[in-house]
């Protein structure tokens, strides 16, 4: 084949495909033309790389085709349209369906985390066999509460929401495996139960409760979303229903990754809260005030707008466009 030749004869089908690249939109007519030239520069390409491969040109036509295939296909790059609808369907509709597994493992853990509270302060043994008296009386006349002080207020906002984001992120990516979850929350309950003891042994609850739940509150509704959608995910793989174990892994893999991602925002406020209204020397009860509007201010996000999402058919999963058809299951 005389690829001169080819290149003349084809050369205005190529350019005039570029242009309708080129374009944010197009006519109906113009449409039909970018698919019967998308499909006839899919032959070019086909014909150069089997008769004479001349790597410029291959390249050429393969970037051209690329575009094309966004263009015939529907671009589904990152967008605020995108985002929004992240925002109002997609993470507040996964939150909601997957609501009793993160209600539940909050349920379970707040009782365990009284549960060590009140067995560290009947037997301080717990503590006082790990730390010194001095440490002790450091810990809860200065180190508790200077923690929360002792960095400059957008540092300390820093630290937490990597921190915690990074506790959420093991709790749900240990899903794949379950008893791992259950640990990461169990190793955080211990040290809220004992670290409670330990103030309400030395007459500091009080602060104790004060500098925790401005913050706490919304943090560790984040942390018991991430563990029970951890066990979720370790769930859909144990009882997998009518998809086999890959198919319905897959299905809450997705989910999780958009729960994941969501939750960072919500880390962010609650470490806003704990850089900036914990350490404050706003009134306890203003503290606490804000950290509860934050908290119900999730939850109506997650039953009010999750709800409607879901009743819409929203399931935290990707559009079924993106993630293709489900081959048959024998049975």
């Amino acid at each position: 084949m005389d690829l001169d030749a080819y290149v003349a004869v084809r050369h205005e089908a190529w350019r005039r495909l570029e242009v309708l690249v080129a374009q944010r939109r197009h006519t109906g007519e113009e449409a039909d033309e970018l698919l019967r030239l998308y499909t006839e520069v899919s032959t070019d390409l086909s014909m150069v790389r089997s008769v004479n491969p001349d790597p410029a040109l291959v390249r050429y036509l393969s970037a051209l085709l690329s575009r094309a295939r966004i263009h015939t296909a529907g671009a589904r790059t990152g967008s605020w349209n995108a985002l929004g609808r992240f925002l109002t369907m997609t993470f507040p509709a996964a939150l909601y369906r997957m609501r009793w597994w993160w209600i539940a493992t909050a349920l379970a853990c707040v009782a365990f985390a009284f549960a060590v509270g009140g067995y560290a302060n009947l037997n301080p043994e717990v503590y006082t066999s790990q730390l010194t008296p001095r440490q002790i009386d450091a810990y809860v006349h200065t180190d508790f509460e200077n923690y929360y002080s002792e960095f400059p207020h957008h540092e300390f906002a820093t630290l937490v929401w990597v921190n915690n984001a990074w506790v959420a992120a093991q709790a749900i990516a240990f899903g794949v495996l379950g008893a791992p979850v259950i640990y990461v929350l169990f190793q955080n309950m211990v040290g809220v139960g004992v670290a409670g003891a330990l103030m309400a042994e030395h007459g500091r609850l009080d602060l104790f409760f004060g500098l925790i739940l401005p913050h706490g509150i919304l943090e560790l509704t984040a942390i018991f979303v991430a563990g029970g959608v951890g066990l979720r995910l370790f769930w859909s793989w144990v009882e997998p229903g009518e998809l086999t174990r890959l198919q319905s892994f897959a299905r809450e893999g997705r989910a999780a990754i958009g729960v994941a991602l969501g939750l960072i925002l919500v880390l962010l406020v609650s470490g806003v809260i704990e850089g900036f209204v914990t350490p404050s020397g706003l009134p306890t009860w203003a503290r606490i005030t804000i950290g509860i509007v934050a908290e119900v201010t999730f939850l109506a996000y997650v039953f009010v707008l999750g709800r409607r999402a879901a009743e819409r058919g929203v399931s935290g999963d990707i559009d079924s466009t993106a993630r293709g058809d489900y081959a048959p299951v024998a049975g």
